[in-house]
Formats: structure tokens, sequence, C-alpha cells
């Protein structure tokens, strides 16, 4: 199961310089937020592309990562075509506005020749004028995304191009968990599933995770994207744990293995009887933890009440009593140490992490 994210600003070629400010003396501000996203899980990273300028700064980016990146187009097919001139992954396109067919099979000839799959994206809000219509006259809009998408395939199969996956956004719950069944019931052409405009984090990963979380025990789903009005850092530790918490509530892994892995951040929400500052140390260890290559349980504990004990199936964790800092293996407390301050912690953390 792949998990994807989209870039949230547009590119520009000063993006591209070398500024380093917040980041590793010497190296690309971009290019080292991207091979972050690359660490904690993202495994394609889509930018919309609206302009022929940005489809060749995407060019330019893509030759100097290892990750996978998708075109977003929209509106104009000429966009598309000079982004199949470069190293990318993916294309995305919603064929009811890039125009009509001949534009279409362009795009399609050249993806084919390059070897470049399209995944064929159709929104509620932008629906083929005559289906927009008949959801006016109450076609259901499940049922009209459903067969948006299913006529956009009969065309991509009429020009002999099956490279393809599909996408259907809207933005409730209930309609989320019912186009992807319909569509399931319809065709096994790979899906992209998530939920569109769902919100700020929190309500946008609660929303995510009750649509996708029926959709992947059952089998449904290929990759996956939880859009949030937030970070792309977030997008990505949401998609994780939504996958880890269908993997746990699965004995049988009903998706073949594509459920997560790596990283389970345990972490205290604290309370009245903190010693220990869960909150900030987690916000500073979160991208570092979730971009080992580890499977393990890592916890975060507020105090002597949910400390060792409490968390002792984890692999490592750390907690605090007073002034005393406590780190522990599976609930055997392995070092303790008298500090406050942050720099004293990490040093201790990353010494004791290191040996995982």
């Amino acid at each position: 199961m792949v998990i994807q994210t989209m870039w949230k600003d547009r590119l520009s070629f000063k993006n591209l310089q070398n500024d380093t400010e917040g980041f590793c003396s010497g190296g690309n501000a971009l290019v080292h937020r991207i091979e972050v996203l690359e660490r904690i899980g993202c495994g394609l990273l889509r930018f919309a592309v609206p302009s022929l300028e940005e489809a060749e700064i995407l060019g330019e980016l893509a030759g100097r990562i290892t990750l996978p990146l998708c075109a977003d187009i929209h509106f104009d097919y000429k966009i598309a075509l000079r982004c199949l001139d470069f190293p990318i992954a993916k294309l995305r396109i919603n064929p009811g506005n890039i125009g009509n067919r001949h534009k279409v099979e362009a795009v399609v000839s050249k993806a084919a020749s390059r070897n470049i799959p399209i995944r064929i994206g159709v929104n509620a809000g932008s629906l083929p004028g005559s289906l927009r219509v008949k959801v006016e006259q109450g076609l259901d809009r499940a049922e009209a995304l459903v067969m948006a998408a299913m006529e956009e395939l009969t065309i991509f199969e009429e020009l002999g191009f099956s490279n393809t996956a599909v996408s259907m956004k809207i933005s409730g719950i209930a309609d989320t968990v019912k186009v992807n069944r319909l569509f399931r019931n319809r065709s096994d052409v790979p899906l992209h599933i998530g939920v569109t405009e769902a919100g700020p984090l929190v309500a946008g990963t609660v929303k995510n995770a009750s649509a996708l979380l029926p959709l992947l025990l059952e089998g449904i789903g290929d990759t996956l994207r939880v859009s949030l009005s937030d970070s792309e850092e977030n997008e990505i530790i949401a998609g994780r744990e939504i996958l880890n918490a269908a993997r746990e509530m699965t004995d049988t892994d009903p998706a073949g293995g594509r459920f997560g892995g790596g990283v389970i951040l345990v972490s205290c929400p604290r309370c009245g009887r903190n010693d220990f500052d869960t909150i900030a140390f987690t916000d500073r260890w979160k991208t570092r933890l979730y971009s080992l290559k580890k499977n393990c349980t890592i916890a975060v504990m507020g105090c002597a009440v949910n400390g060792p004990e409490e968390a002792k199936h984890a692999d490592m964790g750390i907690t605090g009593a007073g002034n005393s800092i406590i780190i522990f293996r599976k609930g055997k407390i392995i070092k303790t140490f008298q500090t406050k301050k942050n720099e004293e912690i990490d040093k201790a953390f990353n010494a004791e992490l290191q040996k995982l």
C-alpha cells in the first residue's frame, strides 16, 4: 500500500536554489524536505502543475530526487505532454476537463510510449455536464462518480491503454465508502482512495480514518492519501496510522500484506500529574521516529503512573518522575538521570535509540 501526499505550494525556480535556511548546510531546502517525506513513509508525491513553466521546474526536480513524483494536470493537455518528457512516475488528469477526445488521445499515446501510468481523477465538483444535470434531477452522487470513471476508462480501453488507476474524490464519509465499493464491484482497476476537502488536522484525520478503515478491511484500495488542511508530513503520518489500525484490526490482513509497519508511537496525552512534557518531546522527535526503518513500538510517557509499567510492551520508552528522566525497554529501566535540559534528554534518548 503506497501512501501519497500532495505538495501544498506552487513550484518556482527559486525553490530549487540553494536556500538552506532551516536545513542542512550545503543542501537545498526543497529537496531536503522531500527527502524527509520519503523517509517517514511517502511513496509518491503529487504536484499541481498549472503552467508550462511549472512543468519545467517539476522536470528539473524529478532529476534531483529519488521519491517518485506525480504531475497533476487540469485544463491544458499541453502541460501534461510536457511533463511526460521528464522522469515522472505518474500523471494524474481529470479527462472531464482536459479537453476533447483528440487531446486525451495525445496524452494517452505519449504516456504509453514512455510506460507512465495515468490516474484518472474524478471529483464531485468536476463531473461532466450531462452527469451534473442527472445529479440535479436526483441521480445519486456516488453513482454519478462511478459512471464518470467508467466512461473515462472506456475511452482509455478503446485507445488500448490499460496502465491506469482511478480515484473518485468526494468530501463525505459515507459517500467515500459507497463510491469505492460501487466501483470495486464493477472493475478491478487499481483504486486510489481518500476523503477530499476533509478539513484541518483533527477533523480531517477522523473523517479519513472513518472512511478508509472499512474500505481497507474489505481489501479495497491500492494507494491512499489523507487530505488535510495541514502539513504534508502530518498527511503521511496519519496515513501510516490508519494503515496500522487496519492491520491491528485483522489477524488475516485481507489486503495481502499491504498494510503499514515501521514505528508505532505510543504517547501519553499529559495531565496534572505530569512530570515529563510528552507533547514537547513528541514534537521534537516525531519526524525522526517515523523515519526509522524498524518495526518497533516507542513510548513517550508522562509520569510514574503511566511510565514503564503501563508501557512495558514498548521496545523503548521514556518518562519522568520529579527531576529524574527514565529510559526503559520492555518495562525494564535501563537508564535514570536528573536533568531538565532538552539537549541532555535528547542526547541520552538518541544514544539508547541507536541500540535498538
